[in-house]
């Protein structure tokens, strides 16, 4: 008997009328709780069993024969919101005698195509379609400005109805003949098409393009949808011949446990994908159930995949035991869902359960929570969550104190115990390596132990970050110098004694080899632990000012907390607040402080990166600014200070902070195109500089994380070079505004154009095109397989200004992203050594015809043949120079 048989039986015999659970059966047979589980589940899809609602999960056997649910049953028994939806799209299909045409509405991302392919299977479930019927995607935007080759796309082509069409082409409604045309973003599709398309829907018939006599005759279902509303983007002879009008809701519009099912549904889907069982913490699932979504289930679904890879990478490289995701490992905007208010937590326990650790994912459709008595570290994530929270609403310590302390008590009480005997590491698991942290504890240990004294928590705290970073430095093959190493051995010889022993506790755990110049360092906290920090007021002073309403604050707050001290002092920097303003308060600040040490600024203002030469002079001491102002570039700073470092060496150490993560970074940094900006330049006063800059974000479209509007105020023309100069070190400056003529060769309008609205229309072309070369990088870097699709979208632009230059042409944007694509799997194909796809008809008469252009082109393919070592035959260059023969420029 085959064990699912034998689980049958016995929960036949078992479960009664209350039922019985997957453990209770598992023990009944000796067998392993989850193969149970699994084939309860099994049994559950199959109809033999039942499953019941609530803690713990009790099974029935079914009573007599269950009626299969459908496709749209399923959907609907998980997503409430859907029942409506459902319940038409049902009586559309099962309507006689052919169906009824749908038209899908909803947000972006909110599942319209997935709703249709399951409207499709729905129709094959229930035999008004074949097995092998066709699903057919038409996205009408992507020939939206090509009407001509949208309509031969969708009705077919005669032979010789336009330049092209060398031979009889059928459409897609030919080839979706007895199943489904789902015509996705049907706005896009022009009124002409539109025509062509309700007298298909009246009377089935419909022509090639270029055919006058013979009518063809199609069975499909045309599924429609749009994210606009159809009373003023569709034609009312169009919508009136589709008498199903479907709303799907947006993810904010779910409920919570939809949107739970969702969740799981996705991981379940990528389980099965990688064939494994995926761990994810309770906390990252409370992040996915709460962060703002703004791309709906669309952008739920792609970051629970990216997730997972990641997850999976790390499994693979790593030699992990499981895919495991926990939220300390999220992208921050997903881990911003876990701030939530108290009656969002209470959901959240509702859906999950108080005393689970983990929901476990697999290919068998069932979700599994268990409650894990091991690796107890993992009970800081909540405490992390609780800390945020609480310090978000500005409470006081001692408050924080008393509130996170019932909130534990209440939240894990089967943890509570072995948590009191642990040191409170929650907030640094944040930024350092748990694995780190563990080298750290038996660090304090071994050393309380030599030097005969306990060590305080600051200790431990700046050691676990140091250690961090020297680790990241010794990986990085980079050098680790202590210039102080020599006087530290003699004058800390106790100290520096036992730091040497510290040294072989990391490369025995850590599997590091530490140079003798990091004991120097090491040494330096067990001295400075006997010290009174709060005394030292000759420290360098560490001053923090951002932008926003408790950015700075929160940063120097974390610091301290983390450092054991108060020495870090944040300002914060309101977004209206003028730099002037922001200025007046710091000197404030250094005056009623009295401060007479030196100064290290971590900024995120330009304008405060020179304010430290004027602090020199008013307050006669020593400054330095960095801008930079992350968390851990303000422990770094504070660290460094409270261990009597000078200003200079704070500052070169903060800043190898910031080139760490850089050099962390360099491989996907390296593969991003600079982000653009568009400069104004004024002479009257930074203030008009920024109301033009609003002005344009008025006139002009684009997206704000490509493209930003910097506004400049003119000191002098030697200067606003000078700030070109470094804004070009970040960003493609893809045109200035200014009210006189500036040396340069970046594009230039004049501040009357602006004002005029004249110059719009030409921005935006610059805008439109720059934009699309950024978009096309990641697409070209999915189709090429030989060579490096990013650097090759460098060549390609290079390839192409050299052409519009020496032409005196601007390409059209949508013609701009044709040539791109097709000269980047030129370059592929010729590289990887395969043949011309198809020789250019005519190409003598056709260079004789174009021998301006072609010249122009094959000139400007040396530096394509030099780059990639290839030879341009001349059949491509005929192909590209048809490209920029085309009439539409701009």
């Amino acid at each position: 008997m085959k064990r699912i048989e034998a689980v049958y039986e016995k929960l036949k015999e078992l479960s009664g009328e209350n039922g019985a659970s997957a453990i209770e059966i598992a023990d009944a047979l000796n067998l392993d709780r989850a193969n149970v589980s699994k084939d309860l589940n099994r049994l559950c899809e199959e109809g033999k069993a039942v499953k019941g609602k609530g803690k713990p999960v009790l099974f029935t056997a079914a009573k007599g024969n269950k009626k299969e649910e459908t496709i749209l049953d399923k959907l609907a028994s998980t997503n409430e919101s859907l029942i409506s939806a459902v319940k038409q799209a049902k009586a559309a299909v099962l309507y006689p005698p052919k169906g009824l045409h749908m038209l899908i509405l909803g947000e972006t991302g909110v599942g319209k195509s997935m709703f249709a392919g399951i409207i499709h299977r729905y129709a094959i479930e229930m035999k008004r379609m074949d097995e092998k019927s066709s699903f057919i995607t038409f996205n009408c935007a992507d020939y939206a400005n090509n009407p001509q080759l949208l309509l031969s796309q969708l009705f077919g082509a005669k032979k010789g109805a336009y330049t092209g069409a060398d031979a009889d082409k059928p459409g897609l409604i030919e080839k979706a003949n007895g199943g489904i045309l789902f015509l996705d973003e049907v706005h896009r599709l022009l009124p002409e098409g539109q025509e062509m398309f309700f007298n298909f829907m009246d009377k089935g018939t419909f022509r090639r393009l270029g055919e006058t006599e013979a009518e063809r005759s199609a069975s499909v279902l045309i599924v429609s949808a749009t994210t606009e509303n159809p009373d003023s983007t569709l034609l009312k002879t169009f919508t009136r011949r589709i008498p199903m009008i479907i709303r799907i809701p947006s993810l904010s519009e779910r409920s919570l446990e939809e949107r739970f099912n969702l969740i799981s549904q996705f991981f379940r889907e990528e389980s099965s994908r990688l064939g494994r069982q995926i761990r994810v913490s309770v906390n990252s699932m409370r992040a996915f159930l709460s962060y703002h979504c703004e791309s709906n289930v669309g952008q739920l679904r792609t970051d629970i995949q990216l997730v997972c890879a990641k997850a999976y990478a790390e499994f693979l490289s790593q030699d992990k035991d499981e895919i495991e995701i926990s939220s300390l490992e999220l992208p921050q905007y997903i881990k911003q869902g876990l701030y939530m208010e108290t009656e969002h937590r209470q959901l959240w326990n509702k859906l999950i359960g108080i005393n689970k650790r983990y929901c476990i994912f697999d290919e068998t459709k069932e979700t599994m929570l268990y409650d894990e008595e091991e690796n107890n570290e993992n009970i800081y994530e909540m405490i992390d969550l609780r800390v945020h929270e609480l310090r978000s609403k500005g409470i006081s310590s001692n408050e924080l104190e008393e509130e996170m302390e019932r909130d534990i008590n209440d939240y894990f009480k089967s943890y509570i115990h072995s948590v009191n005997r642990k040191i409170d590491i929650s907030s640094l698991e944040n930024i350092i390596n748990p694995e780190i942290i563990g080298v750290v504890e038996e660090i304090i240990r071994f050393s309380g132990e030599s030097l005969g004294r306990q060590l305080s928590e600051r200790v431990y705290y700046g050691m676990a970050v140091h250690i961090a970073n020297s680790i990241d430095r010794i990986r990085k093959n980079k050098k680790i110098i202590n210039p102080q190493l020599n006087k530290i051995r003699t004058q800390y010889s106790r100290e520096f004694s036992t730091a040497l022993d510290c040294l072989k506790i990391i490369d025995r755990l850590l599997d590091v080899s530490m140079p003798i110049d990091e004991a120097g360092f090491l040494a330096m906290f067990f001295v400075y632990d006997e010290r009174d920090i709060e005394g030292q007021r000759k420290d360098v002073n560490i001053i923090v000012v951002a932008h926003g309403v408790s950015t700075a604050t929160s940063m120097a707050d974390t610091a301290n907390r983390l450092l054991g001290a108060k020495h870090a002092v944040g300002i914060n920097a309101p977004l209206e607040e003028k730099p002037e303003q922001v200025i007046s308060r710091v000197r404030e600040y250094l005056r009623e402080a009295n401060v007479s040490s030196d100064i290290l600024f971590l900024v995120d203002m330009g304008s405060l990166t020179t304010f430290g030469k004027e602090v020199e002079q008013e307050f006669g001491v020593k400054t330095r600014s960095l801008s930079l102002a992350s968390t851990l570039h303000v422990i770094e700073a504070t660290r460094k200070a409270m261990m009597g470092y000078t200003l200079d060496e704070v500052y070169k150490d903060t800043y190898n902070v910031f080139s760490l993560i850089q050099n962390e970074l360099t491989e996907e940094a390296e593969e991003d195109i600079q982000k653009l900006a568009i400069v104004t330049v004024c002479t009257t006063g930074e203030g008009s500089a920024i109301a033009l800059k609003n002005m344009l974000f008025k006139q002009l479209q684009f997206d704000s994380s490509i493209l930003e509007i910097i506004p400049l105020n003119l000191v002098g023309k030697e200067s606003i070079y000078s700030r070109l100069r470094n804004i070009e070190k970040e960003y493609n400056i893809i045109c200035i505004v200014s009210s006189f003529k500036l040396n340069t060769k970046i594009p230039q309008f004049g501040l009357k154009e602006v004002l005029k609205n004249e110059a719009a229309e030409k921005m935006q072309n610059l805008i439109d095109v720059e934009s699309t070369y950024i978009k096309m990088g990641d697409t070209l870097a999915n189709m090429l397989s030989t060579i490096n699709g990013k650097e090759a979208l460098k060549d390609i632009k290079k390839f192409i200004r050299e052409i519009e230059n020496e032409l005196d042409i601007k390409m059209d944007t949508n013609i701009l992203i044709g040539v791109t694509f097709h000269i980047g799997c030129m370059l592929d194909r010729i590289k990887a050594g395969n043949k011309l796809l198809e020789e250019f008809e005519d190409k003598e008469k056709f260079i004789h015809e174009n021998k301006d252009i072609y010249n122009v082109v094959k000139k400007a393919a040396e530096f394509l043949n030099e780059r990639y070592d290839i030879a341009v035959p001349d059949d491509e260059i005929c192909y590209i120079v048809s490209f920029f023969n085309h009439k539409k420029y701009v």
